[in-house]
Formats: C-alpha cells, structure tokens, sequence
C-alpha cells in the first residue's frame, strides 16, 4: 500500500494542528482534514499515516481514530440504498484495506492498534465472512506463528482483533443469518482458542512465582483475552465445543480465582483484571446456562467469596469486587439462593460485603474532590463501570427478593446503628449517615418497581429525621459528600414526596445551588430539574383512558424561579462548572416552565449570549451546548410570545452571535443557529426586517443545503419565512429555487423526510395561483422517485402529501394536475398506493388530514363517484375504516410541549456534527382541519348525505368491497354519530 509521502506529511501537519489550543488555527486544519477527505484514497492515506513510524505519535493516533470513524461511516453497507452508496468508500479502497489492516495493526503501538482493532470490526460488520473469508483464517495462521514462536505480545494484538471482530455476537438481535456466521466462527476459532488459552495458563504456572509483573502482564493480558473472547462466542447460546471442553475452561477459571501471586504481581492489577472477567464468564453462564454449569456452582460461589474476603493492594480489586458481586448477585437471584439463606451466611454478607461497600472509601472521596464528572456519572446515572456501591446494593436486593422479612431486619438494625454512630460523633461519624442513607435508597420501594421494596425504615419518619434537618442546617457547606447523598436521596423519591412538601423544601435545596462543591449543585440542579418533570395520570372525563398532566406548573415555581435562575447563574461561573450540564438543564428547565419578565429577562439573556460566544472558542461538550441553547429557545419561545415587545432586544442579543457562528463556520452549532433563527422568525411581524431578508437570500443558496445536519433546521427556517412572507416567492425566482433545493432532497432518503416537509409548508403557506405553474414539476419529481422508492415510509409520506394538495386546493386540482403527466395515472396511483397505504398512517394530524381527505374523495370526487370505479371506492373506504378503528388515534388530548421530552445526549461519544432537534424551539404543528372535529363523525356523515343523494347505490359497493369486520364498525359509528347510509 503505497500512499506518497507529501500526502503523508500534509495530513500529519493537518491532524497536529487540530490538536492546538487555537481555535483558528484548529478550525483550518480540520477545514483542510475536512476537503481531503473527499478524495480518493483519503482512507488509505489516513491509514498509512496510523502506521507510519517515522510521524508524530499524536498525529498518527488523531489519524487512526479518524480512520475508525470514517470507516463506521463510509464502509458500504449491504442493505443501503442505492441512493446512499453514493458516499461509500470505493471498492477498490476497501479492498486495499481489507489486505492491509490486520498486517498494520500487529505492528502498530498499542494506543494506535485499539483504534484499528475497532476500525476492523467496524468494516468487519459489513463484510464478515462473506465478503471477508480471509480475514479469519489469517487470525488463527498467525496465532499459531505466534504461540509456536512463544511471541506473547503478538498473539495479544491478535486475540485484540478477534475480540474486536466478536464483540458483535454479544448484542445483536438473534437471527439465523447471526447464528450462520456464529457457527462460521466456531468452526475455525473455537479449538485455537481453547490451545491459546492453555498455552498460556501454562505460561503463567510455569512463572507464577515470577515476582516481575513485567513479565507476567502481557500474559495475564492474554488469558483476559481469552476470557473476553469466550463471552462473546457463548453469548448467543451455549457452543458444543464449549460444552464438550467445558471442565477445561472451569478448572482453569477455578485456579485464577484461588491462586495468590507474588505481593509486586498483585499489585499490579493484571490478576484481578483476569479475575473480573472470570466473574463475567460465570455470570453468563450463570444467567443463561444453568443448568449446565450447575455442577461447579458451588465451588465457585466458594472461590468467589474467598476473593471477597481476601486483603490486597491491587488498586483494580474494586473493579473486581463489582464484578464478583454481580455474580453473587445472579445466584442469590436464582433458584440456588439456598446457598446464601442460612441467616449465618446471610449476615456474613450483609457485615461483610454489602456495609463495607457501601461505606465512603478513600478513593471515593479523592474522586469527588478531583474529578466531580466521573463520579456523578459513576454514583448517580448508571454508567457501564458499575460501582462497588451499586454492586452491593443490588447483591442486597437480589437476597431480599427471597428472604425479604431477614434482609429487612439486617438492615433496619443496620441502618439503626450507623445513625446512632452519627449521632454519637456528627464531625467523624458522618460516613456512617451516609452508609445508612445509601441502604435506605437500596431497599425502598420506589416509583414504577415491581416486586414490591424492602420496609426498612418508616419513610416518613426517616424522611423528617435523617433527610429534612440536613436541608436545612446552617452548616450547609459542610460534609459535601453526605449533602449529596441527601440530595441524591430527593431526586430517587422525588414521586413520592407531596407537593406541598417538595415546595417547602425547595428553598433549602435551591441553597445548595451554590454549594462550592460541584457535585453538590450538581445534585440540587438534577433534583430540581427531576422535580420539575414529573406528570401525574389524570383521568379524562367520559372514557377511560387517561393523560399525564404536569405536577408542577407555572405558578407553582414563579416564587422560586428568579432566586434559581440566579444561583444557576452563579454556579455556571465556579471552577470546573463553566460548562456544567446539569446546571444548564436545570436551567433549561426553569426558563421553559416559568413566567419572567422585566429585567430577569434582559439579565439571564445577556449571560446566555455571553456563556455562547465563550463556548464558540471550543465547542467541546455537546450535552452542556445543547442544554444552552434549549435554554436560549425556551427564553426566546415563553418571554418573547407573552411580550413581543422583547423582540428587538432578543434579536440585538442573539444576531452578533450567531452570525458569527456562521461566518466562522462553527459547524456543530448550524443546526441550532437555524432552529433559534426560526423561532426568531416566528416571532416576528411582517415586512420582515433587512437582517432577515438577507438571511432568506442564504437560505435559498444551494451550497447552505450541503450539509445533512442542517438540512432538519433549514427546512424549518424555511417553514418560518412562508408563513409569514409567502408572496415574497414570485420574486427573484425564489420558488423555482426552492422546488430545485426538494428534489436534491428527494433524491437520498436520508433527507426525503425534509423535501416532503418543504413540499408539504409551501402546500399549506403558498396559494395555488403562485403554485399552479409549477404542480406538474412536483409531482413528476415525486413519481420518479417512487419508481425506485416504494418502501412504505416513502409512500406513506406521499400520500399525506396528496392529502395535503388535496384539502387546500380540491380534489379536481389533485387529479387533472396528476393527470397532466400521464392521463388517468391517478388512478393508478389511488390503486396501487393510496389505498393500500391509507390504512398505515401514524400520527394524530396525519391521521385526520387523510382520513378526511380519503372521505372527500369518496364523496366529493369524478372519478371515484364513476360507475365503473365501484371496486375502488369500496376498498377506500374499508382502508379509511381501518385507519379510523385503529385505537388511540384520536380523541385523547394531545399534551403541550412542555419539554420534558429534551434529548439527552449524554452517551454520544465524541462531537460529531448532527441535527438535534430543540424542544423549546418547536412549534406545535398547524391542524388545517380545525373545523372537522371528529374524522370519524365527518365519515359517516358524508355518506350519510351522499348515500342520500343516490338512496340504494352504496350499500351493495359496501357489502361487496368492505371487510366484515370494518362494516361492523361502520355500522357501530352511523349508530354512535345518528347517521344512516341508504
């Protein structure tokens, strides 16, 4: 693989300058990175660079993982559409790559072969094994070089590879074609696994008094390998090479989890790594293959537990605690949780194993002080590295599904002795408060579990004695940790306190606002913000079903919202909190409920604007900025439609700002600075100011649609401007410009949703003398396209855009302009979509517009009222009685957009561009229907009086075409609406 060593030279420059604190200097590399890779061999380039000694480390790593990424993206898929292919990498590239990848990866240092190994199973899980059959059997050819060589470094990077390319099978949906390639895999890796593994156990016996962990981590390495290799190839089901050989693979795991190493070698933490994922290895089997594994259960609970009991300094032994514990957890949870019900052994575990766990360790505290994020994302949001205090909680939940009664009396004496400890000592004793706190969340029944909670405490009392007095002490900056766990208690228990309660509370939780600790304010924004969302089921007059209605609303938090919004304000300016996303949601969320006004307004703006242009510099977290600008929306949507005398000051604010998010193409905030255009748009009263005609002259450029992400927000901005200067589109041949704009959309699926909803805003906005010249253009882009693209998404679309056409400018409109392009081809399209895909709409409008206008056309249209089209009409109308006997489609009152429905985007990995629509930013979409109450009423009335007009014609179409069933329940709605067909 020969790339030119300019090219080379070039993209480690790019690569080193996107590193660089300057943002210019960072913007135009990745400008440049960004053209590059639009041509050819730009992936062979980046993957030259990741293996090309003679670069920079930093470069050669920023280019493999940019190699990772563009192969997770570009790599053909087999199931794309045609239309998507366009963007793929070229074969004749995947094929170079296919040959050189594994080679390049065993040669590449070890932070560089992490990122190859998941570029090879990203092109792995397009192409293996059909389209890769060597690939697999050049890992196990290597492997035996390898192992015959004793070479120990290079069998780790390929067991690497394969862990990579397996990882798969662990959480895919289960199908034949997953167990085909499974069994592939079987066949040719399961027995040179079980040889590697051997090999090296052997390794490690033959060393195990080697006091050096240098020598043995890269062995220990290779038998985790293994281990994490033989999860993924049992995930599916239980392989019979693994249950032939199974007494091997246990009698090994049985010796890693009993057998000490030298005091250095523990240490070290490669022991306990192996261990760990023994445990994982024995829980699947646990969890899945019970009965098979039964017969070394008991030894293993045995080793598992000595492992528990057993000191050491290994600083990765928590991590194997958690995974221990999960195991232990399975089994209690089994039906051999006898094992653990002597109330001996049930006490050990509680004294032994649940309290010491749950009790504030060193290397907690160093990490609330030293790195607040990840232990926020540890303790309170259920991260994949489960924590030894969850792990401990749920070994106790899982005992106490079986012996509810013991647990409760363990731990109520428990939680009983920490609190009078605290009591005996508050200044040295307050882990145990904390200690006693953590139980009582772990045992308690809460909100929407199932199985029922443990009574360890009365909640009430327990609420007003050990939780209220901390709220309220004055030495509230005090014992930070113990105030978040408090803190943490409101939010797990939010549902359960009384409103007038949680209201009384709240000056003392918005204190905390200001905590100087970060993971405090932190907790007091969550619960707030936790609080703030909560819906309540509310009965719904006459029927029996049931809406969610807020908890809180306005006048419930307007007392509290400016002293909020202020410590919010304040906590956002402390170390390490600039950009805080909790504070910001809660933020977010206050401004989205609240009523402000006067200079709150004015003050909480300019502290937006000004947190905005300083995150401009570095856009790096895009959970704090998507918060910011939902915040922005919500201030702009709520003040500005109250008021909309604060228009001139929003848009004297927000202009300079956005602006210059597009003219220094800060690309990963378009999306949102378009959103936030829109509902400026929204806001205003025509003639439209200069400032927003010249926007609209960007918006009808061609080159602003050539970014997918923005496509969403532009479409939307678009929607802005028609409604309030539809007329402006006869000038400058603007329409033109806009239908040529929906046809590129059209063309990919990707954005089809966006052309139908830009067909579907200047169908409602523009009138038909502006769009008569131009309907036929429309449709023949739309059918064109439907020879290619009939998948029901798109025809479902299709369809309520006719509908659309339909209701604004008649039903002769809709047929003699589709006829125009073929004559009777709307017939054919009523025959062949219209009909058959009715019945499949989605959405409450959706379902009304077509339902009402289907019925129009049955009752109102030429061609259906024809004799000779007898047939059709009945089976349009047996699809529009299925669409309006589908349950749940209408009637139930549609909930406001309060915003509780915000993304959370906080597992992305990375900052990649992308469109995420801003709640606070949305308009609830227009019903052009108001005047039809009810479609399914405005059915059976229309062909009551049409039925009328023709007394006897109907009722033999409907007994021929109409499905039994769908007569049953049109004769059910003439009775419920006093309609009677003749």
């Amino acid at each position: 693989m020969e790339v030119p060593p300019e090219m080379l030279d070039a993209l480690a420059g790019w690569f080193a300058q996107s590193l660089s604190p300057d943002a210019a200097a960072r913007r135009a590399a990745e400008q440049s990175i960004s053209s590059a890779a639009a041509s050819p061999g730009f992936a062979l380039a980046l993957l030259g660079l990741s293996a090309s000694p003679r670069h920079d480390l930093q470069a050669r790593l920023a280019a493999s993982v940019h190699f990772k990424n563009l192969l997770r993206r570009r790599w053909p898929k087999p199931d794309a559409d045609a239309d998507d292919a366009a963007d793929h990498l070229p074969a004749s590239d995947c094929a170079i790559i296919k040959t050189h990848l594994l080679q390049l990866l065993l040669t590449a240092p070890p932070l560089i072969q992490a990122q190859l190994s998941e570029a090879l199973a990203a092109a792995a899980a397009s192409d293996f094994p059909a389209r890769w059959e060597s690939l697999l059997p050049s890992i196990v050819s290597s492997l035996g070089t390898a192992v015959n060589a004793g070479d120990v470094a290079a069998t780790n990077s390929l067991l690497a590879a394969a862990a990579s390319l397996y990882s798969r099978f662990r959480n895919a949906f289960d199908n034949n074609a997953l167990r085909l390639d499974l069994k592939y895999c079987l066949e040719i890796f399961a027995a040179p696994l079980l040889e590697v593994f051997l090999f090296a156990s052997r390794r490690l016996q033959a060393a195990a008094t080697t006091a050096n962990p240098l020598e043995l981590r890269p062995v220990f390495e290779c038998l985790r390998l293994c281990c994490e290799i033989f999860y993924s190839l049992n995930s599916i089901d239980l392989p019979e090479f693994f249950e032939d050989n199974m007494r091997q693979w246990m009698t090994e795991f049985r010796t890693f989890l009993t057998t000490s190493y030298p005091p250095p070698v523990e240490a070290d933490g490669a022991p306990d790594a192996l261990r760990a994922a023994v445990c994982d290895d024995l829980q699947l089997y646990m969890e899945k293959y019970e009965e098979e594994f039964r017969g070394y259960l008991k030894e293993f609970v045995e080793a598992v537990w000595g492992l528990l009991m057993a000191q050491t300094a290994s600083p990765s032994r928590a991590q194997l605690a958690v995974t221990a514990i999960r195991f232990l957890t399975t089994v209690a949870e089994s039906v051999h949780h006898a094992l653990f019900g002597s109330p001996e052994a049930m006490k050990q575990i509680c004294d032994s194993v649940v309290v010491p766990n749950l009790r504030v360790r060193d290397e907690d505290e160093e990490l609330f002080e030293g790195n607040w994020v990840e232990y926020v994302r540890r303790d309170s949001e259920g991260s994949d590295a489960d924590t030894l205090r969850r792990a401990a909680c749920r070994l106790l939940r899982g005992l106490a599904a079986n012996y509810r009664e013991q647990v409760a009396a363990l731990v109520s004496a428990q939680v009983q002795q920490m609190l009078a400890a605290y009591a005996a000592d508050r200044a040295n004793n307050w882990k145990e408060k904390d200690a006693a706190i953590y139980l009582v969340i772990a045992l308690m029944q809460k909100p929407g579990a199932t199985g029922g909670g443990t009574p360890v405490v009365d909640m009430e009392s327990f609420f007003t004695s050990v939780i209220v007095p901390e709220l309220q002490a004055p030495d509230w900056q005090s014992e930070p940790m113990l105030k978040a766990t408090v803190l943490r208690f409101l939010k797990e228990f939010r549902d359960q306190i009384p409103k007038a309660t949680a209201l009384a509370l709240l000056p003392g939780v918005v204190r905390f606002l200001t905590h100087e600790s970060n993971v405090v304010h932190s907790y007091a924004a969550t619960f707030i913000e936790n609080l703030l969302i909560i819906k309540d089921a509310v009965p719904v007059p006459g029927v029996t079903t049931v809406t969610r209605s807020p908890r809180y609303v306005a006048a419930d938090i307007n007392p509290f919202a400016p002293q909020i919004i202020q410590n919010l304000s304040t906590a956002l300016s402390y170390p390490d909190s600039y950009e805080n996303p909790y504070l910001m949601k809660c933020l977010m969320r206050v401004l989205g409920i609240a009523n402000i006004g006067g200079q709150i307004v004015h003050e909480i703006t300019a502290r937006l604007v000004g947190i905005l242009m300083e995150v401009c510099n570095n856009p790096k977290n895009p959970d704090f900025n998507h918060y910011l600008f939902e915040a922005l929306s919500a201030v702009i949507g709520r003040t500005g439609e109250q008021d909309p005398a604060l228009l001139p000051a929003f848009e004297a604010s927000l202009f300079p700002v956005l602006q210059r998010i597009l003219v220094e193409d800060i690309s990963e905030f378009w999306p949102y600075a378009f959103q936030i255009f829109a509902q400026l748009v929204n806001l205003s009263r025509p003639p439209l100011s200069q400032n927003y005609m010249q926007l609209f002259g960007v918006l009808l450029s061609n080159t602003t649609w050539d970014r997918p992400p923005c496509v969403p927000a532009l479409v939307r901005l678009l929607r802005a401007f028609l409604r309030k200067i539809p007329n402006e589109l006869n000038q400058e041949g603007r329409l033109p410009n806009i239908l040529a704009i929906s046809r590129s959309l059209l063309s990919r699926s990707s954005t089809e949703d966006s052309a139908f909803y830009m067909l579907n805003t200047l169908v409602e906005n523009v009138g038909l003398d502006i769009m008569n010249p131009y309907i036929s253009e429309i449709w023949s882009a739309l059918f064109t396209r439907l020879q290619t693209r009939q998948a029901v998404k798109f025809v479902n679309s299709l369809v309520v855009f006719m509908s659309l056409v339909l209701v604004k400018y008649g039903s002769g409109v809709l047929v003699s302009s589709i006829d125009t392009i073929q004559p009777n081809l709307f017939t054919q399209i009523l025959n062949r979509f219209w009909i058959p895909n009715v019945k499949l709409i989605r959405g409450a409008l959706e379902v009304k517009l077509t339902a009402v206008s289907s019925t129009k056309l049955l009752c109102e249209s030429a061609v259906l009222l024809d004799a000779a089209a007898a047939q059709w009409w009945g089976k349009l109308l047996d699809s529009i009685v299925t669409l309006l006997s589908r349950t749940n489609q209408d009637g139930a009152p549609q909930e406001q957009n309060d915003g509780s429905d915000v993304v959370d985007i906080q597992k992305t990995s990375g900052y990649s561009v992308s469109f995420v629509r801003l709640q606070y930013a949305g308009k609830s979409e227009d019903d052009l229907l108001k005047e039809v109450n009810d479609p399914k009423q405005f059915l059976v009335t229309s062909l009551a009086t049409l039925s009328a007009q023709s007394p006897g014609r109907f009722g033999p179409i409907i007994e021929q075409h109409v499905d039994p069933a769908n007569k049953s329940v049109l004769l059910q709605l003439c009775a419920a609406y006093n309609a009677t067909i003749v």
